[in-house]
């Protein structure tokens, strides 16, 4: 039978994501509309942006926030252009995005001693060869894949080298263990549901060590330069971006920690997405024609779900269309060069009651396609 409830929002995209419930772009406020960025007023406000997000994220004590240009790529892409080459390089990849930094270290950089750990969507490669002494270049969550790391156990306390994480669906949907993380870089649009463009980089007392001391043997374009005359420049942590960014971006985001704060926090925003997983999981386990593409319930994302379904592609493809043109799920369909099969974003400005009304139509979507 043909479901009736459908979901109250039907945007499961996994980028950019569903705005937080109850957005409102009229309710933004856009004091700084039309002013400069480098005003009293703009700073103050891009000031905000870093504070906020430290303290809503529990930083560590001397851990700097800045806003970067480019989106989460920017900001790896500088991390890896400031800071890699005088150790080796372990690199751990295991969907696209991951293997994409992979190509820049080896094939842009051009680093001499790098080691490329590296597996098949729906697993992880051996973290356990992460070496102490290395700098170490990873995804927390593998949004093309729906596999994450479990923990930051095979991180060692005691390394000589850095860690730079991408965890851009990742941050305020999982706990993070952030005395592990040297490098973190994420952006608005993800699990916040911001808008696009801007990218966070997150800085470790260490990270800003090796900065200070460590000239890369490479031009450095402009929007890529983190020091000035061998010191960190910290106009970029306390609201002086290094180029113009969208203050009406700036209002979103901002009305996006709002939020995280009404339901509590980090805590709250990782409940939420937790939700969602668990009903997927059930879903999956009541019906044997769907299943994770994630096998080891561990590594399972709770944002990017990734789904491997019993038919041919092009009947996938078939799913997807017919569940958006019944106006019930947008933009599940696997990232293009994943498996075949649906990704359904969990972040968590979803709503997991949607989540629930979206599973029998995923159900009817499979029985109709089937029998064509």
């Amino acid at each position: 039978m043909k479901p009736v409830d459908k979901p109250k929002n039907s945007n499961f995209s996994s980028g950019p994501c569903r705005k937080r419930p109850g957005y409102d772009v009229k309710a933004l406020d856009v004091e700084t509309l039309g002013r400069s960025h480098r005003s009293a007023l703009g700073k103050s406000v891009l000031a905000r942006v870093c504070d906020e997000t430290a303290g809503l994220l529990g930083l560590p004590e001397g851990y700097r926030v800045g806003v970067v240009p480019a989106s989460d790529t920017g900001a790896v892409e500088m991390a890896m252009w400031s800071l890699l080459g005088p150790r080796p390089v372990d690199v751990f990849a295991w969907e696209s995005f991951g293997k994409g930094w992979l190509v820049d270290v080896t094939q842009q950089l051009k680093l001499d001693e790098v080691n490329a750990y590296t597996a098949d969507y729906g697993r992880l490669p051996d973290l356990g060869q992460a070496n102490p002494a290395h700098d170490i270049v990873f995804t927390w969550n593998g949004t093309t894949s729906g596999v994450k790391v479990p923990d930051g156990d095979w991180i060692s306390d005691a390394r000589e080298g850095l860690t730079i994480c991408d965890a851009t669906s990742a941050v305020f949907a999982m706990e993070l263990p952030w005395e592990k993380l040297d490098v973190t870089t994420y952006s608005w649009q993800k699990v916040l549901g911001g808008e696009g463009a801007h990218g966070m980089l997150i800085l470790s007392p260490r990270a800003v060590e090796r900065l200070e001391t460590y000239d890369p043997p490479r031009p450095l374009p402009k929007i890529f330069r983190l020091t000035k005359g061998g010191k960190l420049i910290e106009g970029v942590f306390r609201g002086a971006t290094i180029n113009t960014p969208s203050m009406l971006c700036v209002a979103d985001y901002l009305d996006a920690l709002g939020w995280v704060r009404e339901v509590g926090g980090v805590p709250g925003m990782v409940a939420r997405s937790e939700k969602s997983l668990a009903i997927i999981s059930d879903f999956a386990e009541a019906n044997d024609w769907i299943r994770f593409l994630a096998s080891n319930p561990d590594e399972r994302s709770s944002t990017s779900v990734c789904l491997a379904v019993d038919l041919p592609a092009d009947k996938v493809k078939e799913m997807v269309a017919l569940l958006a043109s019944e106006a019930v799920a947008y933009d599940i369909g696997a990232y293009r060069d994943a498996p075949s099969g649906l990704r359904i974003w969990c972040g968590s400005t979803v709503d997991p009651e949607d989540v629930a009304a979206l599973m029998p139509w995923i159900k009817w979507a499979y029985e109709s396609v089937k029998t064509e």
